[in-house]
This record gives C-alpha cells, sequence and structure tokens, in this order.
C-alpha cells in the first residue's frame, strides 16, 4: 500500500522530491535538534493522486489521522477540543519555491465553541478572536473561493468606524464582531457556511492544496520559470505556534547573507505581535532584524546560532521563518535562499574563500542567466538629477517603464509592446501575472523580505519597496510624492533597484561594471563599488574556461563584432554570414548582377564586389589572427537584396499613368522581382542552390576568402578560414560546389604562391542532411548545425509568419515549455541534432561538429550541446560570456559538486 504521511522526524532535505522543499527542510531542521513545532508532511504523491482522480487518495485521511493523533499526544491537547484546543497551519510546499500557490492556513481547529476555549487558557480574548478571524478570512478565500479584496474592505470598514490605524487598535469585541462579519460574507458568497469541525477545516485545507497546483498563478510561475507540471506539491501540517500573543511576541524573516548584494550580515524583518504573512503583508511597518536584540536579546541571540547553525550545514545562504512565542523561539521554516544574480556571484566566491564549497561547487551554483543581467546596463549616475522617492533596494538593476497601478493593466500594455513599471501598495500572489508583464516593481510598503522583494529577486526583476514618501492610490490610478507631486497612470519612471531610487523620467543607461569588465577589462569605476562582483565574475569564468570542453565561437559578420567576440573570450568565428556584407551601398552592385544580361555582365558585377568581400575578410582574419573563422556562402535568396516589389510596381504604373517613360531600369527591376518572386522564399532559390545557378557566384566569394588569406600571411598573420556551404540536402550538392572551390583555392596558391588551404565544409539544417548526414560526411570536413532553420524545416514553421500568429497561445496552453526557436527542442531537433553526430563521425572520425543558431547562447541548450557530443558552439558576440559560463557548468554536469539546491 501506498504511504503517503511523514513526520517531521522521517524525513530529511534529500527528499525534496517525495516531501517537497518546506517539508524536507522542516525535516532537516528536527534532524539538526532545532526548535520545530511538530507535525508532518503529506507527500507529492498524494497530490499526483489528487491530480489524477479529482478525488482524495485512498488511505489518505486514515494516515493523516494516525499522524494527528501523534501530533495531539506529544502537544497534550486534541484538535477541536473545546477547553484547550489543538491548533494547526497548512502550508503548500512544493519541490521548488513557487509563488503562486496556495497561501497558508493558520489555526485550523477553531469554531465557535473552542475559541472561548482559547480565550480562556491563554488569558487573552483578543488573541483568541484574532486568531479566529485570520482563520475565518484565510480559509474563507483560499478554500471556499471568496473574493479577499471583500475580507479587506470589511477590516478596513471597521477600523475607519474604531478610528484605528491597524488591526492592533481593535480589541476583543471588535475582532469578534469581524468574525461574524466574515461568516455571514462567506456564506453569503457561497451559500455555505464556515465549517465548525476541525477535521472537516483540515480535510478541506489540504485538498485545496493540492487543487491549488493547477490554479492559474501556479500555472503560469511554472511556465515562466520552466518547472514541470508533474511535480505535484506536499502539503506540511503543523502544530501552531502563537506570535500575536502580546509584545513579547513576534514573527519574522531573517537571511544569513543580504539577498541582493551577498554580504554577509544579519538581514531580515521582525514584526512585533504578528503571525503568519503579517511581517511581508505590508500591513504595519516592520523593524530591522537588528533591533529584535533590543526587543528579545534572549531570542536574538539563539536565532543568530542557529543562523550560522544552517548556514555552515547547508552550506549556502538560507532564508528562514520564524515566530516567538512569549519568548520562546520556534524555527518554522528554512530554505536555500532566492538571491539577485549579483549576490549568487558574489555567495559563490565568499563560501568558496571561507573553505565551505569547492571552486566547482561555486560554478555550479551560479548561471549564464544571472550573468546576463549582471551585463545589463545600468544608470547614468551624472544624469539622475534628485530622486522622485527613495525605498529599499529590493532587486537590484535599472529598469524604465509607464507606471501602471493594476496587474491586469501591466499585462495588457506588455503585450501590445510597451514597457511598464508596476506600483502597488504592496503585492499579493494575484498581482503575479503584472509583475512577470512588468519590467520593475515598485511598492510603497513592505521591505527585502516582501512579497514583493522576494518574487522580484526570483524572476531577476528590479524592484523597489517599501519608498513610504509615496502614497500610492490604485483607485486613481496614481501616487502622490511627500512634496505634493503626482504621477499619473502612463507616465515614464525610471527604478533603480540597486540603489533604492525612484526618477521621474527616462534615465540614460550605461555599460554595467561587469560589460566594463568584459570589454576591456576594468574593474568598476569612481561611482560603485562593483570591485567585488566582477572578481566574482571573472573567477566563475576562468574556472568555467577550465573545465569546460564545449569551445565557444562567435556568430560575427564584421572586423568590429569579431574584435569585441575576442574580447569576450570567442576562441574563433563559427558564423560569418556574407550576406550582410552586400547591404548598403553595395545593393546596387548585386541588382548589377541579378540584372545581368550577359556573362561578360555579370562577371564586371562580381569583379567590383570581390575587392569589397576581400577587405571585410581581411579584417575579419585579422581580428580572429591564430583562430577559427567559418564563412558561410550567401545563403538568402536573391530577390531580397532588391526593392520592394509593391514600391517598384507603383512607380512604373504612375509613370505609366502620366503617360510617362518608366524608368527603364526600375522597370528591369520590377521584372527581376517578378522573376525571382517565391511563395515560400525560405524553401525556395536560396544556399547552396543559389550557388549552383548563378554563374560564378561562389567562385567570386572563395577568391575573395583565398586572397584574404593570402594578405593575411604576407603581413605575418596566422589565418584559419573555413568555407562553409549552406542548406545542403544531398552530398551531390556539397560535392559540386566543394570542386569549384578547390579549384578556386588551387588558382590563388598558385597565382600569389602562397598556400591557401581552407577546410570545406556545410550546415546541417535540413532534416534530411542530418538523416543523411553519413553520405555528407564524405564530403564534409566539418558539420555546423543550423539550429534555426533546422528547427523551421523540423517543425514545419516559417518563424517570421508564426511567432506573433500563434506561439503565445501555445506557450499558454502548454504544448511549448519554452519557444523552440530559443530552447532547442530535444525531442524533435535534438534527435536529428545526435544523429547526424553519431552518423557525420561514424563516416569520418574525428568530425569536427559545432552549432551556429541562436540556440548557441542559450543556457539550457549548452548543456545539451554538450551531451550531444559537440566540439563548440558559437553565438551571438554578447552572449559568448554567457556560453563559456554555461559550457563548464554542462562539464560538471554528473558530478558530485555539492549542490543541494
Amino acid at each position: 500500500m501506498v504511504r503517503y504521511v511523514y513526520d517531521f522526524s522521517e524525513g530529511r532535505r534529500e527528499m525534496a522530491g517525495l516531501l517537497g522543499g518546506k517539508g524536507a527542510n522542516l525535516a532537516e531542521m528536527t534532524r539538526l535538534g532545532l526548535p520545530v513545532p511538530p507535525g508532518f508532511t503529506i507527500s507529492t504523491e498524494a497530490c499526483r493522486a489528487y491530480l489524477v482522480t479529482g478525488a482524495e487518495p485512498a488511505g489518505l485521511s486514515r494516515e493523516i489521522s494516525a499522524h494527528l493523533s501523534a501530533v495531539e499526544s506529544a502537544s497534550g491537547r486534541r484538535l477541536g477540543q473545546r477547553d484547550d484546543p489543538l491548533l494547526v497551519s497548512v502550508r503548500s510546499g512544493a519541490r521548488f519555491s513557487m509563488p503562486g500557490m496556495m497561501e497558508t492556513i493558520l489555526d485550523i481547529g477553531l469554531n465557535d465553541g473552542s475559541v472561548l476555549g482559547l480565550a480562556k487558557v491563554s488569558g487573552s480574548e483578543r488573541f483568541a478572536w484574532d486568531s479566529y478571524r485570520r482563520l475565518v478570512q484565510m480559509f474563507g478565500s483560499t478554500v471556499m473561493g471568496v473574493d479577499a479584496a471583500l475580507f479587506e474592505q470589511a477590516i478596513t470598514l471597521l477600523k475607519e468606524v474604531r478610528g484605528v490605524a491597524d488591526d492592533t487598535g481593535l480589541d476583543a469585541e471588535d475582532l469578534a464582531q469581524l468574525v461574524d462579519m466574515y461568516k455571514n460574507l462567506i456564506h453569503y458568497e457561497t451559500g455555505e457556511h464556515f465549517p465548525q469541525s476541525p477535521a472537516e477545516q483540515l480535510r478541506r485545507a489540504v485538498l485545496a492544496v493540492f487543487a491549488s497546483w493547477n490554479g492559474e498563478r501556479a500555472r503560469l510561475y511554472r511556465r515562466r520559470e520552466r518547472i514541470p507540471d508533474d511535480l505535484g506539491t506536499a502539503v506540511n501540517v503543523q502544530r501552531m505556534v502563537f506570535g500575536n500573543l502580546g509584545g513579547d511576541s513576534g514573527s519574522g524573516v531573517a537571511f544569513t547573507r543580504d539577498p541582493a548584494t551577498g554580504r554577509p550580515g544579519l538581514y531580515g524583518d521582525y514584526l512585533p505581535d504578528a503571525q503568519g504573512e503579517d511581517v511581508v503583508s505590508g500591513i504595519r511597518n516592520t523593524v530591522p532584524l537588528a533591533d529584535l536584540e533590543r526587543l528579545d536579546p534572549r531570542s536574538y541571540h539563539q536565532l543568530r546560532r542557529y543562523m550560522r547553525t544552517l548556514e555552515r550545514h547547508y552550506r549556502d545562504l538560507c532564508d528562514i521563518e520564524f515566530t516567538i512565542e512569549r519568548g520562546r523561539l520556534w524555527m518554522l521554516q528554512t530554505r536555500v535562499g532566492k538571491r539577485t544574480a549579483e549576490a549568487a556571484f558574489a555567495i559563490a566566491a565568499e563560501l568558496t574563500d571561507e573553505g565551505l564549497i569547492s571552486a566547482d561547487e561555486a560554478l555550479a551554483r551560479v548561471s549564464g542567466e544571472g550573468l546576463s543581467r549582471l551585463m545589463f546596463p545600468r544608470f547614468d549616475a551624472t544624469a539622475t538629477g534628485d530622486p522622485l522617492a527613495r525605498g529599499v533596494p529590493a532587486s537590484p538593476g535599472a529598469a524604465v517603464g509607464v507606471a501602471v497601478f493594476d496587474p491586469a493593466e501591466a499585462v495588457r500594455r506588455a503585450a501590445a509592446g510597451e514597457r511598464v513599471v508596476l506600483v502597488r501598495q504592496e503585492t499579493t500572489p494575484d498581482d503575479l501575472p503584472g509583475m512577470i508583464a512588468a519590467q520593475a516593481v515598485l511598492t510603497s510598503r513592505g521591505g527585502k523580505t516582501s512579497h514583493a522583494a522576494v518574487v522580484a529577486r526570483g524572476m531577476g526583476k528590479v524592484c523597489v519597496c517599501g519608498a513610504e514618501g509615496i502614497t500610492v492610490d490604485t483607485g486613481a490610478r496614481r501616487l502622490t510624492t511627500r512634496d505634493g507631486t503626482v504621477v499619473e497612470e502612463g507616465a515614464v519612471l525610471s527604478v533603480d533597484g540597486s540603489a533604492g531610487l525612484v526618477y521621474a523620467g527616462a534615465v540614460p543607461l550605461v555599460d554595467s561594471a561587469v560589460m566594463r569588465y568584459m570589454q576591456a577589462g576594468e574593474r568598476g569605476g569612481a561611482d560603485e563599488s562593483p570591485g567585488e562582483i566582477v572578481g566574482a565574475v571573472a573567477r566563475a569564468l576562468e574556472r568555467a574556461d577550465a573545465v569546460r570542453r564545449l569551445e565557444v565561437r562567435a556568430n560575427a559578420d564584421t572586423p568590429e563584432d569579431a574584435a569585441r567576440a575576442r574580447r569576450f573570450g570567442a576562441q574563433g568565428i563559427g558564423l560569418c554570414r556574407t550576406e550582410h556584407m552586400f547591404l548598403g551601398e553595395r545593393r546596387k552592385l548585386v541588382e548589377d548582377m541579378i540584372l545581368a544580361r550577359t556573362e561578360v555582365e555579370r562577371e564586371r558585377a562580381l569583379d567590383a564586389l570581390l575587392p569589397l568581400q576581400r577587405a571585410d575578410f581581411t579584417g575579419i582574419l585579422e581580428a580572429m589572427d591564430g583562430l577559427p573563422v567559418t564563412i558561410r556562402l550567401l545563403d538568402p535568396p536573391l530577390h531580397e537584396f532588391l526593392p520592394d516589389r509593391t514600391e517598384l510596381a507603383v512607380r512604373v504604373a504612375v509613370a505609366e499613368a502620366k503617360g510617362e517613360r518608366p524608368d527603364p531600369h526600375a522597370v528591369a527591376l520590377l521584372e527581376a522581382v517578378n522573376r525571382l518572386r517565391e511563395e515560400n522564399p525560405m524553401l525556395g532559390l536560396r544556399g547552396v542552390r543559389l550557388g549552383l545557378v548563378v554563374p560564378g557566384l561562389v567562385a567570386m566569394q572563395v577568391r575573395a576568402v583565398a586572397q584574404a588569406v593570402v594578405e593575411r600571411v604576407r603581413a605575418g598573420g596566422t589565418p584559419r578560414a573555413e568555407i562553409m556551404v549552406p542548406l545542403v540536402g544531398d552530398v551531390s550538392e556539397l560535392r559540386l560546389v566543394r570542386e569549384v572551390v578547390e579549384h578556386v583555392l588551387a588558382e590563388v596558391s598558385d597565382v600569389t604562391g602562397v598556400p591557401v588551404d581552407c577546410p570545406v565544409g556545410t550546415m546541417i539544417e535540413l532534416p534530411r542532411a542530418a538523416l543523411t548526414a553519413g553520405r555528407i560526411a564524405e564530403e564534409a570536413e566539418f558539420f555546423s548545425l543550423g539550429t534555426n532553420d533546422l528547427t523551421q524545416t523540423t517543425w514545419g514553421f516559417s518563424r517570421d509568419d508564426v511567432e506573433a500568429a500563434f506561439f503565445s497561445a501555445y506557450l499558454d496552453k502548454g504544448v511549448f515549455p519554452a519557444s523552440p526557436f530559443e530552447r532547442i527542442d530535444r525531442e524533435g531537433v535534438g534527435r536529428l541534432v545526435e544523429l547526424a553526430v553519431t552518423e557525420g563521425r561514424a563516416t569520418r572520425p574525428g568530425l569536427q561538429i559545432g552549432v551556429c543558431g541562436e540556440h548557441g547562447g542559450d543556457p539550457d541548450s549548452v548543456h545539451f550541446f554538450h551531451s550531444a557530443g559537440l566540439d563548440y558552439v558559437s553565438c551571438s558576440p554578447f552572449r559568448v560570456p554567457v556560453a563559456r559560463l554555461e559550457a563548464g557548468r554542462a562539464a560538471l554536469e554528473g558530478t558530485d559538486t555539492g549542490d543541494s539546491r
């Protein structure tokens, strides 16, 4: 019989897949001897069973009863006991922390009878009725589906009538009245009464947690974070401890290091006389965690000791929730804390220096995605002026957007292409869609441990919290500063999450310290202290370079791009697109080639293009001296180099309508456009087909490459040019082009006396090429996987047509976990890649194989290419550091890095 329930004493942190992250860590703290209120975890297996059938799994209720009895025995109280009731909390706890899951329900077990017993045994009527109203409010919204705003409206109205500023101003009689209001509200909205049976409360709360796994917020977050849909969530049932028993009680959140910067120290918030989510909800202003030393020295020093224990045990930044009940400290949760990209690199470096983790473990704990964030621009400090508002720097970075005050409006505007800043008093899980859509989040309440701060850090969003100098009016959709300045919805704001500052208007951006280091080796400037983060990034990249097997090259078409790529650490050029050299003023020469009616005219046009291409190749080979440069022959259809067909037709028609003789050149161009026009150019006359049909085109390009090689050799360089033939579907196509290439190379060698040896290879970008890779390898000295076209032709997509048309719907419906043009489709395109590698090397052992599609810079795809046995990835110059880092991390997969997350 399947077992579904585990006592905290039976688990450990390695069981996160079964017990969820929260349950596994509660078990780990219990094993460490920390003061954890007793309880048990209902496993993810139970959730998965529920999701299949929609019903409570067989035997689950019996297991829950047995484990609840153990908690009752240890506590000396029973659930529902009228004179001294046991109360429990119910919390969701998936393997990965998910802000979209169901909120915690506290104080389960209270009813109209036991609330009186709780009042008597605690000696505080106010505490008992406050606990009861919390239960009714949380249960009503999360389990029974009543709009949470209705409960907030009721308590806000009561506070206004009583003339008090916050919840603590309401007395026992007020709270008892509020409980009746809440129960009547539930009955009015649902037709049901609030359940008085504690067992029924517990049963429905557990099933509600299961059901929340497929809630809209949870599915949205999983899609964004690429969390599998089939994991399910665990449920943690735990004996209540109370932080709302007066001034000697409270709740808090602590981090063992600053989650925004990674600096060691005491970071967090504490709220006296508070329970549950109060400390992060913004309903009252918290105090810094350091103030706890004055309020409760004994608990403070205990907490510091437990924090040190947990950080050394987990060997990482720990995020901790705790409650103090009448001077007694209880640990309610710990986890490896979410952090910003800056903090991730800094913490990894510091823990290495402290001897807690190895260099390989440090590399495993950072990511290419985080590195790319650190390369984003920041605000120019010389152009900021006076800030509009100041707050807590909750999640670093710089973002500019229009102010919006409603999450739905943020989603709408972002979908229309606007960059938005979501402004709220504080955020709740319901704001998640708007937070995902926004460039930055600004709140007037909360601190570094608030909902807005934690979620924004996890998503890499810029965030400033607790900007108390502004008043946010979400109804009127505007904010007002202390000096009376009003910012209406639609006004542009600039949010600096690193400094906690907000500016009116769009502040200019400058390169980040990490970007300056990448480009010129600079380690920061006078206006900031980025040396630590730059040093941490440099160390991570150095380690990645030391352990990675994959080379990293760049896609570059100009000498400037090639030089930049080399500064970023590129080990060559994996794709030089020669068609980019035919644009601008050179387009006229291509037109002449297309319009040529005789071989002499065509050769004249090609002869004019030759020195221009040669100069381009010479500059690129100089920038990459000593490193390979893979030059792709012309790929796109020729009509792309001609003017727009409609524009030409209008010009000719207007002239004819006026009785004038149309421009002969325009008429000739229109004839050429009509002649070359294709219904689907992506599958038409392009690539190798173009080279075989247009006489002299391949020869001209190869001659330009060969002559550039000669120039560089004579200048004392070491050029390593490679010639790549695009869109080959059959080995005979490559054989025909290769004959031309070898003839031209031999000719240039003979004329100049300089041996020119350029390997000839091909792009594998058609399914047929992958399926016949063994044959193609007979003629190809290297393969380069063109995964952009391979994805299009495998899926039957025209990327330009389909991304805007239905990709968003496919992502929403879960057809794609991510766009197949951003992350390699392992099951389809990936299998073709693996087949090409296997068959190509079976024919030509040691065949060099790389990838030059956009996937070459995608972190997840880099790991796949490593496992598929490729020799290199190639990507845009700015993605080179990301690919280097991920190639190193990929090399560590399967090894014990000690990363517990």
